[in-house]
């Protein structure tokens, strides 16, 4: 793929993933708000399109390995994929980040009370996650699955019903948006994860989990809104015609 400033970020990450380090590097979301041009993404953070296109052409054309293809695999197996990774590395870190942000709380929050804000909007991002992701896995990611079979003439359970997989798309795409935007307010008061001076171990470790947290969930949405989702849209569009 031949990168231009007319190309949208979302589409350009999905290409190659290495290009999210150079869009993270200068604030522009690739993940919840990238289908627009690179060109309009500068100009919206006042940034020269020609610095972040500089970045771009330098990181993909490095040595480094490049990043897996998720582009190339079938949706199901996508679909797969996303459950058992990153479905699951939330389940896993949310009671441990939280425990950490009732402590940080409890010992800091007098000093910093801006705590108090960023353990709240984390308990409602993650209570919201939770709901999304089962809608995901029990509702989305099997009509996915369904409608990879129909696709290939391989004999599926249930009926197929236009728009089955549109409409629900919609609705997640809109909840992406609003913990995207969650988590813009979680790096905003946290200084972009930086502990202050007075930090103790336990401050620093988790402003590194909520950090952790927030890079695992851009790749996460990334996954579906650029490529999975598109790719499902496409896949019932061709059915329908």
């Amino acid at each position: 793929m031949a990168i231009t400033y007319k190309n949208t970020v979302s589409e350009t990450v999905a290409e190659d993933f290495r290009a999210a380090t150079v869009f993270s590097k200068y604030g522009i979301d690739y993940c919840c708000k990238g289908n627009i041009s690179i060109d309009e993404a500068c100009e919206r953070k006042n940034i020269l399109t020609e610095d972040v296109m500089r970045d771009l052409k330098k990181s993909l054309a490095s040595d480094s390995e490049k990043p897996v293809d998720f582009k190339s695999w079938k949706l199901s197996d996508l679909a797969d994929y996303i459950e058992n990774t990153h479905h699951q590395f939330i389940r896993e870190r949310v009671p441990v980040i939280r425990q950490h942000l009732d402590k940080l709380v409890h010992v800091h929050g007098g000093r910093h009370p801006e705590l108090h804000d960023v353990r709240r909007l984390f308990y409602e991002s993650t209570d919201e996650l939770d709901l999304h992701m089962r809608k995901e896995e029990q509702i989305l990611f099997p009509r996915i699955r369904q409608l990879s079979m129909l696709q290939n003439g391989l004999p599926e359970n249930g009926s197929w019903v236009p728009g089955m997989i549109m409409a629900p798309i919609r609705v997640m795409m809109a909840e992406h948006e609003t913990e995207g935007d969650r988590f813009q307010q979680i790096d905003t008061l946290t200084g972009h994860y930086q502990p202050p001076a007075d930090a103790c171990n336990t401050y620093r470790v988790t402003f590194a989990l909520l950090q952790e947290f927030e890079n695992d969930l851009h790749l996460h949405i990334h996954l579906e809104n650029n490529i999975l989702f598109p790719g499902a849209m496409d896949m019932e569009n061709e059915m329908l015609n």
